[in-house]
């Protein structure tokens, strides 16, 4: 994939989109805009970029839905090849992610979204917070040595306005029970999304499961999902009009509540 770039963006073009944006998340939209469009060719790359910074959840903004499915993904495992980059400092390239033994459960988790590429790229920031460049392609070996020292050149470009993008809007700090908060509703979705592809259900069906697991086995709907995402199977659960695989928990009649 050799990218028809565009002109890069000028520094006082990225100083009106800071002094535009009324918020950090808008600025960092407006970036992934300008990314995609001036990565991709007839058509805008499909982009995203994450921002951690201390005591503060990440911030992701994605060209499009498709992107942002596949960041979101990442975060419900907690990696993949665009937080390894992120969190490492080094480029992550995936020439074909379904052969990609780094990743086997993200890779399973975004099959459905015609994906085959990845190319992950870290951006500078200062101390204190992290972000990274991704990018998707749907075919294998999308990225040759072109695209990714085009992707690194455009990263370097960018790192000024995000440094001063960090600092004109500082982190939204969590209290301490809203970040456990955040993290316990994560290990949820993840589960869910896990239970959804083992059982091939719709995600209200997955979440009902993990209710009547959670309720049998007298257990927290936390501890349920923690242990699906540690490679334990769902305790056996059957809802009214389907055939999941598994027996039907003790107690339970089959029933959804």
């Amino acid at each position: 994939m050799a990218p028809e770039t565009h002109d890069a963006p000028t520094a006082e073009q990225l100083q009106d989109l800071l002094l535009d944006s009324p918020g950090f998340t808008e600025f960092l939209l407006g970036l992934t805009t300008i990314s995609a469009s001036r990565l991709g060719g007839r058509d805008p790359m499909l982009c995203a970029i994450t921002v951690e910074r201390n005591g503060s959840p990440a911030t992701v903004a994605s060209s499009d839905d498709e992107a942002l499915r596949m960041d979101e993904k990442q975060y419900d495992y907690d990696d993949g090849p665009c937080l390894t980059a992120l969190r490492q400092q080094h480029t992550v390239l995936v020439p074909d992610l379904l052969n990609d033994s780094r990743w086997e459960h993200y890779a399973e988790a975004v099959s459905g979204e015609g994906i085959r590429s990845v190319l992950a790229v870290p951006i500078r920031t200062d101390q204190g917070a992290a972000a990274a460049l991704n990018c998707y392609a749907r075919s294998t070996d999308a990225f040759d040595a072109a695209t990714i020292a085009s992707v690194e050149e455009h990263t370097d470009s960018i790192s000024r306005i995000l440094r001063l993008a960090l600092r004109v809007h500082p982190a939204e700090i969590y209290p301490e029970h809203l970040r456990s908060a955040l993290k316990s509703r994560a290990v949820i979705d993840a589960a869910v999304s896990l239970v959804m592809l083992q059982n091939r259900c719709s995600r209200d069906q997955a979440m009902d499961l993990l209710h009547l697991a959670a309720r049998a086995n007298d257990s927290k709907l936390h501890a349920i999902a923690a242990d699906i995402l540690s490679g334990a199977e769902l305790p056996g659960t059957e809802l009214p009009g389907t055939e999941l695989p598994g027996t039907e928990l003790p107690g339970t009649g089959g029933r959804s509540h």
